[in-house]
C-alpha cells in the first residue's frame, strides 16, 4: 500500500500489540496508538503519538483516526468487561468511513467461521471449544466478523492459533480455508499484518496464519 504516512494502532499495550508497535517503527511509519492506561506503555519514540481513550467509545476512536491513512487492531476480548469485538468494529468502521480512510487489518482467533472456510477436526474442535464454553465472545467476534463484510471498507481479519510469546518469529503458514499449524509466535503475527498493509494483500479476506 502506497503513501501511507500514519497508522493508527489499537491493542497496542498488549503483549502482541507491543510487538506489532515496534516492528511498525523499525519500519518507519509515525504512529498513533490508542491507550486506556498510557502509564504503563513503556515504548518511548518521537514517532508515537499517544491517544487516551478506549475503543469502546467513538469519541475517542475520531481522536485516533484523525490524519491517519490506516487503521490496524491486536484489541482482545478484557477479562471481566463488555464485549468489545462487534462495539469496537462498529466504531472503527463508522469513523473510518467519516475520514475517508478505506484499510484496516486486525487480529482475530481461528473460532472465527466465514463461508470459504474448509476447517480440519482440529480446527472444527477449537471453533467449537469456544462455542461452548464462551458463547457470548464466540457471538460478539462473529458478528464483529460480519460487520466487515457488510462495510465498504478494505478490511483484512487475520485469524490465528494459539499466540507463543516465547519462540522466535518462524516460517508462516497462510490457507484461507484452515489453520495449518497448532500455534504461532507473536512475532510473526505482527510481521505477517505488516505484510498485508505494505503489500495490499488479502483484501476482504480471512487468512488463517500459523507457526511452521
Amino acid at each position: 500500500m502506497k503513501n501511507i504516512q500514519k497508522v493508527a494502532v489499537l491493542g497496542g499495550n498488549g503483549r502482541t500489540g507491543n510487538h506489532l508497535v515496534r516492528q511498525l517503527l523499525e519500519k518507519g511509519f509515525d504512529l498513533k496508538v490508542l491507550l486506556r492506561n498510557p502509564e504503563n506503555f513503556s515504548i518511548q519514540n518521537p514517532k508515537i503519538e499517544i491517544v487516551k481513550g478506549d475503543a469502546l467509545e467513538m469519541n475517542c476512536i475520531r481522536d485516533l483516526l484523525k490524519d491517519c491513512d490506516v487503521a490496524i487492531s491486536t484489541l482482545g476480548q478484557r477479562q471481566n468487561e463488555p464485549l468489545t469485538a462487534l462495539k469496537a468494529t462498529g466504531n472503527i468502521l463508522k469513523v473510518m468511513k467519516e475520514y475517508a480512510i478505506k484499510r484496516y487489518i486486525l487480529l482475530a482467533g481461528l473460532n472465527v467461521d466465514t463461508p470459504f472456510d474448509k476447517k480440519s477436526d482440529i480446527t472444527i474442535s477449537a471453533t467449537n471449544y469456544m462455542k461452548t464454553n464462551f458463547p457470548e465472545i464466540q457471538e460478539d467476534r462473529q458478528k464483529a466478523y460480519d460487520a466487515l463484510v457488510e462495510s465498504n471498507i478494505d478490511w483484512t481479519l487475520v485469524r490465528v492459533p494459539f499466540i507463543d510469546f516465547n519462540v522466535p518469529s518462524s516460517k508462516i503458514l497462510i490457507s484461507l480455508e484452515d489453520c495449518l499449524g497448532e500455534r504461532i509466535a507473536a512475532t510473526a503475527i505482527t510481521r505477517f499484518m505488516i505484510k498485508v498493509l505494505e503489500e495490499s494483500i488479502f483484501i476482504k479476506q480471512a487468512p488463517f496464519i500459523a507457526g511452521e
